[in-house]
């Protein structure tokens, strides 16, 4: 797992030098302005991070999700609100690929896999957010074909996507009643509300998904009645990897940036970096870093595996790594003093992107809520 291959090296190499070409230079003015770089995503999908881990007959590069775990925290070295969207973008991909039916699998994934579709996932509701099974959205069959009726909220990439994985009900209360559907955008009575003024993640629209008798061929439904909950919590497992790891780039990236800072400036007649009070600060840093790294690699092995623990794993590595990414970045802005607080020095906008990482893909609080069902039920992680 710590000694990578000559491929392995290849793989993240590729995505760090992306990064550094067409994220990084542009991270911030793509912040200030809200734009969403379709161009520089068409790219990232010409070069297989479109479907990371996706089968190779439709078009995916057939990767592991620990070289996913990898490829993320590269690409938010460069832009933790770009890497965050691929990595949704991948997470929709992938329940299709897993769960769809063989026509389903040719006919929308391939161009999701080149990214040359846009993919958005459609879970959150304005009522039900960490009580997602409480969901409202309807599914009513009408012959061929379902009518939804609902709205989704905080939904990345709205608008702009091309598909959206759409949970509604189509049966009665609880997580048994859900169902999983594939809209696409020129769906009648599908519309989008505005942009929300976000804290961070300016780089990528999110609006509200707004459906009014919405039809949908029920060739479109994912997996079958009421597996949709299901279906939607499998992929959650893996989006909290990928979001875990993109709060490890930016912790990364911080790090950088406040090393680079603490030896250029000089206060009291030395460079800052002398202070041992400051070294001991970028040390307890990168030991933060390292360990949630360690964790999310730890999970990555596991979700590949299909290990037994492999759940609470996932939320373990989501928690710990979003925790310690904000956590770094936020003591590397203040390691920079007023100048942190600055735009041009990139470091405000880090903090604002990673702190919504501890709140998506379940917050943090239902993380433990997982960890703590798997340890009542007896697994307290002993060898």
């Amino acid at each position: 797992m710590f000694t990578l291959t000559d491929d392995e090296r290849a793989i993240v190499e590729t995505a760090r030098d992306f990064a550094a070409e067409y994220l990084a230079p542009n991270a911030i003015e793509w912040d200030q302005t809200k734009h969403f770089p379709v161009d520089v995503l068409r790219k990232a999908g010409a070069l297989g991070m479109g479907g990371i881990y996706i089968r190779e007959d439709v078009g995916g590069s057939g990767l592991t999700r620990l070289d996913a775990a990898r490829i993320f925290e590269q690409l938010a070295i460069g832009d933790p609100s770009i890497a965050a969207y691929i990595s949704i973008h991948n997470m929709v991909t992938w329940m299709i690929d897993t769960y769809g039916t063989d026509e389903q699998r040719h006919r929308w994934v391939p161009a999701l896999a080149a990214m040359e579709h846009l993919g958005s996932y459609c879970l959150t509701e304005p009522g039900a957010g960490s009580d997602a099974a409480s969901l409202a959205t309807k599914a009513v069959r009408d012959g061929d074909d379902y009518l939804l009726t609902g709205v989704k909220q905080f939904i990345s990439g709205a608008g702009t996507s091309d598909v959206y994985v759409v949970m509604a009900r189509t049966g009665g209360a609880g997580s048994r009643g859900i169902s999983a559907f594939i809209v696409p955008k020129n769906s009648d009575g599908l519309s989008f509300g505005a942009n929300e003024k976000k804290m961070g993640w300016n780089a990528q629209p999110t609006r509200p998904v707004i459906m009014d008798q919405v039809r949908v061929p029920a060739e479109n439904l994912l997996g079958g009645e009421g597996n949709g909950f299901r279906i939607a919590m499998s992929g959650l497992n893996g989006g909290r990897l990928n979001v875990a790891a993109c709060s490890v780039g930016g912790g990364q990236a911080a790090l950088k940036k406040a090393v680079d800072y603490l030896g250029e400036r000089k206060q009291f007649g030395a460079p800052l970096i002398d202070s041992q009070a400051l070294q001991f600060g970028l040390a307890d840093m990168r030991i933060e870093l390292e360990a949630a790294r360690t964790l999310l690699w730890r999970a990555a092995a596991a979700l590949d595996a299909d290990a037994d623990d492999k759940v609470e794993l996932c939320a373990m590595a989501k928690r710990f790594a979003t925790d310690t990414g904000f956590d770094v970045a936020n003591k590397a802005l203040q390691m920079h003093g007023g100048y942190g607080y600055l735009a041009e020095y990139g470091l405000e906008k880090i903090v604002r992107d990673l702190r919504v990482h501890q709140i998506l893909e379940g917050t943090n609080e239902i993380m433990r809520v997982v960890v703590a069902r798997s340890v009542m039920a007896g697994k307290v992680g002993a060898v």
